[in-house]
Formats: structure tokens, sequence, C-alpha cells
């Protein structure tokens, strides 16, 4: 469907209002604040401790388009914020991290959503922002902790729909999240729990890195990029379903002009596969100071997913260039349609453990071989593999042990590679 969001004048804001409600109830010590029925215009606000945004059914928070609504909360004399250092990584003042709910410092605090509730992030456009295009994320927040966000839909943010840095005891619970970019992005945040969320992203579903005890259960993933973009240590994600392609693109894919009307472009226009079921994420000076593993993904079924796995730690993934990971491992997951082999180029310090225990790949056409990469040793059982016409690995390192019980359908060895490793990084 092809649609332009509305450009809200600020006389039809309610920011001002919405604020003062939370701002009355963080003065009382917490409370809730509820938003009725009905559509709310509002740029930027900023949730605070002990406050819970109640969004009754069917009311509809809808973001502005006009980027100044979004930096008022730099001016918040309430709780004043200090503006990092100059060059940190984490300096939440750009505009880049502008969104339409900011939570700073918050404890407690919670967004919770009536069936039918929804935040339209309205595709906001900024020529300056990310890639030339990408506006506000929908929820900005950091050192966030003991927060629940629960029941609502997320819809066309105008980057990530939801942007967590360095939180601490995290709940997402039966969200639907549609359009826009990364679903749920976390860095350096502990013990998130993600739950019976439907995600629908133009870009990665889950993603982020220096994430430890990340759990992600229950949820109906299909994106434009990756299920998972993701990196960190003691990581499991279960029980989930994981199809492509993707219901919307990828808005890099779409032409300029409908990236800056906020529309969504023709039926069927722009990039909508997906690239990866897990891609490993790691950016240089962030995150963890230990490397990465413990990377689990168990009880879950693929369909029509490029690729199974990306870990390429070759030099040329921009995306993988912080700490290596040690391993990861797939437990009784099934994937259909496959394009292309697993890529798993470990760190030559630290090789990589692949394990696939009671899994079934099956590829759409032809492969020489299942895995192609280096510095690691694999581990099978109960494989069941389609659609590969050739060995477990093609090496581009040093002797790899393979481990392999009840193989079927790929040759038990490994095969030396003849010509440079080479891979398209996503």
């Amino acid at each position: 469907m092809k649609r332009d969001s509305p450009v809200l004048e600020a006389a039809e804001l309610e920011t001002a209002t919405l604020q003062d409600r939370i701002d009355d109830a963080w003065r009382r010590g917490g409370g809730i604040v509820e938003v009725e029925s009905g559509v709310h215009g509002i740029g930027s606000i900023r949730l605070r401790s002990n406050v819970t945004l109640l969004l009754r059914s069917g009311a509809v928070l809808q973001a502005s388009r006009n980027l100044a609504d979004y930096d008022g909360w730099a001016n918040d004399a309430l709780e004043p914020v200090e503006r990092p250092k100059p060059g940190d990584p984490n300096d939440y003042m750009r505009n880049w991290y502008r969104a339409v709910i900011r939570l700073h410092r918050a404890t407690n605090a919670a967004i919770i959503g009536e069936p039918g509730s929804v935040i339209d992030g309205c595709n906001t456009f900024d020529p300056q922002g990310e890639e030339g295009y990408r506006g506000a994320h929908g929820i900005t927040a950091m050192f966030a902790t003991n927060c629940v966000f629960r029941g609502y839909a997320m819809r066309r943010a105008g980057n990530w729909a939801h942007h967590f840095r360095m939180g601490r005891n995290l709940r997402f619970e039966d969200l639907a999240i549609d359009a826009g970019h990364d679903g749920i992005h976390l860095r350096q945040c502990d013990s998130v729990e993600i739950s019976k969320c439907r995600f629908r992203t133009g870009d990665d579903a889950v993603a982020g890195f220096g994430n430890s005890n990340v759990h992600v259960c229950d949820c109906d993933i299909s994106s434009a990029c990756s299920a998972f973009r993701f990196g960190g240590r003691h990581v499991l994600a279960e029980n989930c379903v994981v199809h492509g392609p993707c219901d919307f693109p990828f808005r890099g894919s779409l032409p300029d002009a409908v990236k800056k009307s906020g529309g969504d472009g023709e039926p069927g226009a722009g990039r909508r596969n997906m690239l990866s079921l897990f891609t490993y994420f790691s950016m240089s000076g962030y995150g963890l100071k230990e490397n990465a593993g413990d990377i689990v993904l168990r009880n879950i079924r693929v369909s029509g997913a490029d690729r199974f796995l990306q870990y390429n730690y070759s030099g040329n993934e921009v995306w993988s260039t912080g700490v290596p990971m040690d391993g990861i491992t797939f437990e009784n997951v099934t994937a259909t349609g496959l394009k292309f082999p697993l890529c798993a180029y470990g760190d030559a310090a630290v090789p990589l453990s692949l394990a696939l225990r009671n899994c079934r790949l099956s590829f759409a056409k032809g492969q020489n071989e299942l895995v192609r990469g280096a510095n690691l040793n694999i581990d099978l059982s109960d494989v069941e593999v389609e659609g590969v016409d050739g060995s477990i690995l093609r090496n581009y390192g040093p002797a790899v042990e393979i481990r392999a019980t009840g193989l079927k359908g790929v040759k038990p060895f490994a095969c030396k590679a003849e010509e440079p490793f080479a891979v398209v990084a996503i």
C-alpha cells in the first residue's frame, strides 16, 4: 500500500501535555499514565523512573515528522542530562539518538499496551541521518534498569524500533514490530528477556553486541536482513519460527522520494529477502572484554533465509571487528530454502567451535560444501543435509578437527581450498 505520513503541526501535538502528566507522576514517586483510545500526535517524550505509560486499546502515539520536535529533552530541567565527553561512542546527545520515547537512567519504568495500541514512528526522515534518510528511533534507552515493554505494536520507526544501551534486567513481551529498521537492538545490555514477539522488520529483527545473559523465546520472526545479527555471551534463542521473505522492504532499497515522503512504496517494492538466520555482530571498542560465545539456537524452524550462519572474522566484515566468538551451537533446527553454505571463519587465536545437533538443512540449489571457513572445529551429531554434493568443509586455514556421528547427505571430511577465501559481507 502506498501511503505518505502526515506532517503534524506543532499546534496538533500533545507532547507537552503528555510529558507534564509523566512528570507529575514521577514527582509523586511514580504511577500509571494512561493514554486513551484515539490518535495522539507527539514529538519526543521522556519516560521516567517508576512511571508506567499505559496505552489503552485503540491508542495511537503518532510521531511528528518535524525533527525539531525531538530535541527538547536536552534541556530537561527536571532531570538534567549531562553531555558525554567529546568522542564518546555512546554520546546520547547526538542527533542520531533521537527517539519518539526516551529513557535515561530510568529504573522500574514500563510501556504497557492493550490490544490494538500502536506507537507509529511515521518513517521520520532526516537527510543528515544514517544512510542519508534515517530519522528518529522508536524508543531509545540509556542505562535503563528493571524495565518492561509489553503488548503494543511498533510500526514504521524512522530508525530502530527499540534501541537500548547499557541496560539491565529488561523484558520485551508480546510486541508486534512492523516495517522500519531493527526490531530490538541491544548494546552492552545484561539480563534481557524477549518473548512472544512478532517481528516483520525491514532491517535486522534481534540485533546488537556486547550483551550477556539474553533469552529469546517463542517469537515469530521475519526480516529483510538477518533474523539475528547478534553478539554476546550466554545467549539462548529457542522455540522460534523464522521465515522470509519479509512483508516489508529494507527501506534503503526504496527510491529516495519514497524515503523522504515517509511512504511505503508501491506494493512489492524494495528488497525483501532474508539474508541470514544468524549473523555475528561485534564492534571494536564496545562491550565484552571476554570473547563472545555460549550462543545457542534451539528448537527453531527456518524457511526462506538465504544463509544459515554468517560468522566472518576474515577482516572484510565491517560489523565484525570486535571480540571474536569462540562457540555457537544449533540444536533441533530445521532450515529449508538455503542458498549459500554456512560461513564460519574464526579468529586464528580464538578458533570457533561450531556444533550442530539434530539438525536438518536443505539447500535450494546444489552446493559443493556445507561449511566454508577457517580456524574452527566442527561437531555434527544427527545432521541431515540435502542439496550438498561434496564435503562438510571447504577449509581456508590450518587442519580442522571434525567430529561427525549420524551424518547424512554430505561427505564426512574437509577439503582444502585452492582459492582465497571470499564471502560477501552482510
